[in-house]
């Protein structure tokens, strides 16, 4: 009893120190965001705290032509958008491979599996070069139209629509039901944890993505916030308080949805793990 009293102990401090090692990076980024220029590199804790660098952001920025208000809302608009769509696309979809008998459903549900075996830099090029085929360089649709449906959603909610009981969906059908209500009214609401799985995953990965958007997006005021703040950073590296600032505006979307979303992404990952 008093070694695994002891070793709980350990198991707890190691974790605790990992967790401050992982935080520690935004803890400094948080801080210095609020530090006078002079005091960014030198010390920890501020000897006073400012808004100079927020205030760059929402007021100066425009001289500089970086509008960074304008790609912050860019940037939620298309990952708000890809979202949505993936977790409707995904949903209906998956659906149809794991309720629905025909006869490719089989080969669909590999195709599926068989691509999520390769990184999505592989058909980096392809997709610029057919982006570029279709004129929509530095539009909006290069952002959203190919990323609108996700392999992995697809298979995550496949894969939980399989453990719902039949007999909801026959006592639906009996009533009239068609498989669309079907989907938006009895499998979504049983799949609450899996939708916020993607949903959170899928809208971390539109936010953070950097290469997609620096190779079609060359106009600043259409640029997602991510990119805006790398352009700005390499030809005004001297101002690293608002890029700082910037960076912190950034992971404010996140960290917001996490905890709203906590609940049903821990009972979610819970569940994989049986």
């Amino acid at each position: 009893m008093r070694r695994e009293k002891i070793a709980s102990y350990i198991i707890t401090f190691v974790l605790l120190f990992l967790a401050i090692v992982w935080i520690y990076p935004y803890l400094w980024l948080f801080i210095s965001s609020f530090k006078p220029a002079e005091d960014i590199f030198t010390t920890f804790l501020p000897k006073r705290l400012t808004l100079e660098h927020y205030r760059f952001i929402f007021v100066m920025a425009n001289r500089f032509e970086r509008p960074f208000v304008r790609a912050f809302f860019n940037s939620l608009f298309i990952s708000s958008t890809v979202t949505f769509s993936v977790i409707f696309t995904s949903m209906l979809i998956g659906y149809a491979i794991s309720r629905i008998n025909f006869k490719i459903g089989k080969a669909v549900f590999n195709f599926i599996i068989y691509q999520m075996l390769f990184p999505g830099f592989m058909f980096t090029i392809p997709m610029f070069i057919l982006i570029r085929a279709f004129g929509w360089l530095n539009t909006y649709q290069a952002l959203i139209v190919p990323s609108l449906t996700s392999s992995w959603g697809i298979f995550m909610f496949a894969q939980n629509f399989k453990s719902i009981p039949q007999d909801y969906i026959d006592a639906a059908k009996i009533d009239g039901a068609n498989n669309f209500w079907i989907v938006l009214r009895i499998m979504l609401p049983l799949s609450r944890s899996t939708a916020s799985i993607v949903g959170l995953f899928t809208f971390i990965g539109v936010w953070d993505n950097f290469l997609w958007p620096l190779m079609v997006m060359k106009d600043y005021k259409k640029m997602p916030l991510s990119v805006l703040l790398a352009s700005f950073n390499h030809e005004y590296a001297s101002y690293i308080g608002p890029v700082l600032a910037g960076a912190v505006i950034q992971t404010i979307p996140m960290v917001i949805i996490f905890l709203t979303l906590r609940n049903y992404f821990l009972q979610g990952i819970s569940m994989s793990l049986r």
